[in-house]
């Protein structure tokens, strides 16, 4: 008689949770800079930056600390910006973030930056985006890794520099650039002041993904979807505050891009505790889980997958079901997504098995996958 198949899952580890196949689509370029790099650019380039050492300047661009508020967060920004103006820093900077996540086994990775942020030294936007596309190419070349690029407007900055990003975006279209955002302090900045610049996006038919609901509330995310036609929410952390919006994202399956601990160091939710991470997986959201900025907030897609289970109390086929919620949500064709969806799965079943069971069964997971629900 055939021996019954274990039915009991591997514990969740670190060892486990980087094994599996992982997204992340949400993570900025220039808050994902390694620490050791900006201290060499900075040496090279002779920019003077608030701390010369590793240990200081960590502290300087408050690394995995909690912050006063998303504003103060952003600060950062301005010591890693410093050093990202020419075209040798942002191809190294894209290329090892790149190996980077390569690293902990992310498949499929999504890069935004606004190149409006780049140009101190007079480099030009193309410029820019080659340079950038040129390091991820790089990667993936040698790791295998697939990734994209999402070009950021900023909700501060004058909408008709967002029209000449949008216009960057559509020219780069199928040549490595799958969406563009709107990024920057929110409150009193709404998003359909970029109006014209996300009309020109939809039709050209690119996609649009919009930072939403994290330090503003439910009506930034009704603003994003409904005035700028958003196909994804950066953050969202808010929408529990909205039942109707919220209801209308899930019935439209539009995914909300989580970034746990970036959201609790911002402020936008008081602790792991209290985030909506889970309420919403709960509810039916499609979720996906994110790093926002690897260097400032100290972060890998590991470590976050693996707050979610200890802090919010993800099982491991929980876990499996939100890295394919991840490669659903990806801004790639729907064929290449398919495709993509029937690798991630088989992984995730060999990877499980490896660790000792066999893939679990979830409602939008592995073994549901597997078994043939495989599209998008």
């Amino acid at each position: 008689m055939a021996q019954a198949a274990p039915t009991t899952l591997p514990q969740v580890t670190e060892a486990l949770v980087r094994d599996l196949p992982k997204t992340d689509l949400h993570c900025h370029l220039d808050g994902s800079v390694r620490l050791a790099t900006v201290l060499e650019l900075a040496e090279q380039q002779g920019v003077r930056l608030p701390a010369d050492t590793p240990e200081g300047l960590a502290k300087a661009i408050h690394m995995g600390e909690v912050c006063a508020s998303l504003e103060d967060y952003l600060t950062a920004f301005d010591v890693t910006l410093a050093v990202l103006q020419t075209e040798e820093a942002l191809y190294r900077t894209a290329y090892e973030l790149a190996l980077d996540a390569a690293a902990e086994n992310v498949r499929y990775l999504e890069v935004r930056y606004s190149p409006v942020l780049h140009t101190r030294k007079g480099l030009k936007p193309t410029s820019i985006v080659d340079a950038v596309l040129a390091g991820l190419r790089a990667a993936r070349r040698e790791t295998g890794l697939e990734s994209n690029v999402i070009i950021c407007g900023i909700r501060h900055i004058d909408p008709t520099t967002s029209v000449r990003l949008a216009e960057l975006a559509v020219a780069y279209k199928g040549k490595g650039v799958v969406g563009f955002d709107l990024a920057g302090a929110e409150e009193g900045h709404p998003a359909r002041r970029h109006r014209d610049a996300v009309q020109l996006i939809l039709d050209n038919n690119v996609n649009v993904t919009i930072h939403a609901g994290e330090a503003f509330g439910p009506e930034s995310i009704a603003q994003a979807v409904h005035w700028c036609g958003a196909h994804r929410i950066g953050h969202g952390v808010r929408l529990r505050e909205n039942g109707d919006l919220l209801n209308y994202l899930n019935d439209h399956r539009i995914p909300l891009e989580m970034c746990p601990s970036s959201n609790v160091q911002t402020g936008s939710v008081q602790g792991f505790a209290s985030h909506p991470l889970k309420f919403y997986f709960d509810f039916g959201l499609r979720v996906s889980v994110n790093t926002d900025n690897r260097l400032i907030t100290d972060t890998t897609v590991t470590k976050e997958l693996l707050v979610a289970h200890r802090e919010m109390g993800f099982t491991l086929e929980d876990l499996c079901t939100v890295l394919v919620q991840g490669f659903k949500s990806a801004f790639l064709p729907f064929r290449d997504k398919q495709e993509l969806l029937r690798r991630v799965n088989l992984e995730i079943a060999q990877v499980l098995a490896r660790h000792g069971a066999p893939a679990p069964a979830a409602g939008e997971g592995a073994a549901r996958a597997a078994a043939g629900a495989r599209t998008p």
